[in-house]
């Protein structure tokens, strides 16, 4: 007889216990890479403020009371709530000024990474695929473009092909290319004798086919992290450029060409030279942290995710 002091409950037979299927969903590699990204605090933090920049420069500086260029009857006004960024020697608004130079500073930095990332990559990527004497001919030329002084090079092509942005970006990409190719060409050496590529040559894939459909899309990781590094360099030697008088003209303006002229009113006027500065080092950070976590997140070593 069963224990009368026996109060367990009865366990139910394995008759009574439903199946339970347990599944787990396989995540893609593009699934990975978007979950580690946004696992990275700074990544993530750097892409809200640098959107939120976009969106004031863009949207913000066409809803703003005044437009860049535009004098007003204050001269020489400090920060205030008609003019939160104050006004230059002239009359004009200071932050229309930041705001139309973030515009133009944004537009030359991406052009830049683009274009540097498009030449760089189909360059080193053919070097890196065919090897032999068309490596060492294409990379030999990519040596010489990289023993060119940058600054020197562009403020002298600059200054002859006119100061405006579109031109700067050309001359600026026209030299950077060639770092990008390097990283390409190497990527590309460590995947051209993998399976895959074998299998492609035995179907009769073309070259350009192996290379375009097979080769590049798996070494966007790489690519992807060093165009947004070119996103900061170039923002920072267009900086340097204007401020050396070599970059954007007026009736352009940029950041650094706002730096540059602010540079004589430092003990004056400091938020002349304070407001744009700051905008420039903002977009630089950011970035940076941008790229710093595409970097971890295209890791398929990463294990770790950095805070």
């Amino acid at each position: 007889m069963p224990d009368a002091a026996d109060t367990r409950p009865a366990v139910p037979s394995s008759a009574t216990v439903p199946d339970r299927e347990f599944t787990v969903a396989e995540r893609t590699q593009g699934q990975l890479v978007v979950r580690r990204f946004l696992q990275h605090r700074a990544a993530m933090v750097s892409l809200v403020v640098l959107v939120l920049l976009v969106l004031l420069a863009y949207v913000g500086g066409a809803l703003w009371t005044y437009s860049v260029g535009e004098i007003t009857d204050a001269n020489s006004a400090a920060p205030s709530l008609a003019h939160p960024f104050g006004t230059d020697a002239v009359g004009k608004d200071q932050l229309a000024q930041v705001l139309g130079g973030t515009r133009t500073s944004l537009q030359v930095s991406i052009l830049v990474a683009l274009m540097a990332t498009a030449i760089g990559t189909v360059w080193g990527s053919v070097a890196g695929y065919f090897g032999g004497w068309v490596d060492t001919l294409m990379m030999r030329i990519a040596d010489l473009v990289l023993t060119l002084p940058l600054i020197a090079v562009a403020a002298m092509l600059a200054h002859n092909f006119g100061g405006t942005w579109y031109l700067i970006a050309f001359v600026i990409a026209g030299l950077y290319w060639a770092y990008v190719s390097r990283v390409a060409r190497g990527v590309v050496l460590s995947l051209r004798e993998k399976e895959f590529v074998e299998a492609a040559r035995a179907l009769g894939a073309s070259d350009a086919r192996i290379i375009f459909r097979h080769l590049v899309p798996n070494a966007l990781g790489s690519i992807f992290v060093n165009l947004t590094i070119l996103v900061a360099i170039a923002i920072l030697i267009e900086t340097a450029l204007s401020y050396l008088g070599f970059g954007v003209l007026p009736p352009d303006t940029s950041l650094g060409l706002l730096v540059s002229e602010a540079q004589t009113a430092l003990t004056t006027r400091p938020w002349l030279f304070y407001f744009p500065g700051l905008f420039i080092i903002i977009i630089a950070l950011t970035i940076n942290f941008i790229g710093d976590g595409l970097r971890d997140a295209f890791d398929p070593q990463q294990t770790k995710v950095r805070q």
